[in-house]
């Protein structure tokens, strides 16, 4: 029985989106949200964060060079928008944006999403909402990056006006102005061992 449809991203490259199988009855409905063997280019994800976040925020865009990310929205509707900064590869510069959990409304569409490294990440709360994530790394400072959430180049629709930002957020550099020491590149690969 399969558990789950799981598809690689035709937009970018390594982005895997997964909508799971519903068990449901009177009393309400069970889903897996995630399976190790769902994703073949993945390693084993070792630490599991949620987030609450009230309606207008913008979170992001963050990226990495060392750690994977797959995201799953329980609760409320998240625009979730993925950027493509690996130069060199065949998506590099690409943009998906993608609706998740209770979109407009509606039931939750359940659906998850596989980021590798390299591609730069963020979400808008279109209503409060909740967000959880697993990483296959554990937090290391020095791979925290981010990159402009309104950048011309990005060209992303979040969905809100006059959004809630951190500090940070409000603060990353655009696109063309990222340090190349910094910039993704294509073939980059996961290390191993954990904070790599």
């Amino acid at each position: 029985m399969e558990l789950a449809d799981v598809t690689e991203s035709t937009v970018i490259e390594g982005v895997y989106l997964v909508t799971p199988r519903v068990f449901g009855d009177d009393r309400g409905y069970f889903v897996e949200t995630y399976r190790r063997e769902w994703i073949p280019s993945g390693r084993e994800m070792i630490q599991a964060n949620r987030g609450d976040r009230i309606a207008n925020c913008i979170v992001g865009l963050h990226y990495h060079l060392h750690q994977a990310d797959y995201w799953y929205v329980p609760r409320g509707h998240a625009r979730v928008v993925l950027h493509d900064l690996r130069s060199g590869g065949s998506s590099d510069g690409a943009t998906l944006m993608l609706d998740m959990g209770e979109v407009d409304g509606g039931p939750n569409n359940h659906l998850g999403v596989y980021i590798p490294p390299g591609v730069a990440h963020g979400f808008a709360s279109l209503t409060d909402m909740t967000i959880t994530y697993l990483v296959d790394g554990y937090y290391n400072p020095a791979d925290e990056l981010g990159v402009a959430w309104d950048d011309p180049a990005i060209a992303a629709d979040w969905g809100v006006s006059d959004p809630i930002l951190s500090a940070r957020d409000s603060q990353n550099p655009n696109r063309a102005e990222i340090d190349p020491a910094w910039r993704p590149h294509a073939g980059l690969r996961v290390t191993t061992g954990a904070g790599s």
